[in-house]
This record gives structure tokens, C-alpha cells and sequence, in this order.
């Protein structure tokens, strides 16, 4: 699913349905923002084949019903809990991987066209994200200063 959500976020959201997705990178005011109807977009198709694979017998149809459920639910966690923190559910993880997912997020989101973006991916991180976080823990370290980036992360603008 990472790299159907990869080519979808590139080709579908930066592309021909951008007016949804825009106000995801150009913040307006509200909780609710237009690229959320991707919930429903990405669920309809789930809905419908765990439906026909569950009355017709077709596992394949419910496999891949429930896999496009389980990514939801993981790009819920994933995206709107610990990158965008809409929930204040895991606000403070010094953990590498929830670091680096957020820093390349970050510099997805620095991006405020559809054009000229950088990781379209959500769960698999490029080695250079990882690079950056690790980096960025070792010099606090041996500072012996406190893990927290959350004030160069959050002084250009939220993700």
C-alpha cells in the first residue's frame, strides 16, 4: 500500500483532485479541511469490496477491502495523530522513527504548491530523514541538552 500511496499522493493529490488536497499545505482556518473527503474517497472502495467479498465469498475482494481499511486506520494514526498532532494523543515521542516520518512530512509540507514536492510516502522514510534525526540526537547529546527540535520544526509554520 506505500507505493500506491505514494504514486496516489503524487499523481491524484497533487495533481487532478489538488483542490481538494490544497488546503492541506495552505492552512485555513477550521478542524476540518477539504483534502478529509480523502477519507471517504479512499473508504468507499474499501466498504464496497469487504460488502461484495463478504456476500459473494470472494476472499481476495475482502483481503484487499480490509487491507485499504487497515492502511486507513494507519494513515489516521499515522498522519493525523502523530505528524499533524490534530489529536494531542503522542505530542512528545523522542522516538527516531516518529521523529523521521515527521521531518520528512515537514519537508513535504514546505512545499506550498502542487508542484516541486519531496516525500509523498507516509510509513517508509528516506535514509535521509533518518540521517537528520539521528544527526540532530547525537548533537544534542553531547551538548547535554534535551531532545527537542519541536522549535525548528514548528518555527516556520506547522506541517
Amino acid at each position: 500500500m506505500e507505493g500506491v500511496t505514494w504514486l496516489t499522493h503524487k499523481y491524484v493529490m497533487h495533481g487532478l483532485l489538488w483542490y481538494l488536497h490544497k488546503d492541506h499545505h495552505q492552512k485555513e482556518p477550521g478542524f476540518f479541511e477539504k483534502n478529509d473527503w480523502f477519507f471517504v474517497i479512499f473508504a468507499v472502495p474499501s466498504i464496497v469490496l469487504i460488502l461484495f467479498g463478504t456476500t459473494k465469498h470472494v476472499w481476495w475482494m475482502q483481503a484487499i477491502g480490509f487491507g485499504i481499511m487497515a492502511y486507513g486506520a494507519a494513515y489516521f494514526l499515522v498522519h493525523d495523530v502523530i505528524i499533524h498532532q490534530r489529536f494531542k494523543w503522542f505530542s512528545r515521542s523522542k522516538n527516531t522513527y516518529v521523529r523521521a516520518i515527521r521531518w520528512a512530512h515537514k519537508m513535504h509540507h514546505k512545499h506550498l504548491d502542487k508542484h516541486d514536492g519531496e516525500s509523498f510516502g507516509m510509513l517508509m522514510v528516506h535514509k535521509k530523514y533518518w540521517q537528520k534525526v539521528q544527526s540532530d540526537k547525537r548533537l544534542m547529546a553531547s551538548k547535554k541538552v534535551g531532545y527537542a527540535p519541536e522549535a525548528r520544526l514548528t518555527s516556520g509554520g506547522n506541517a
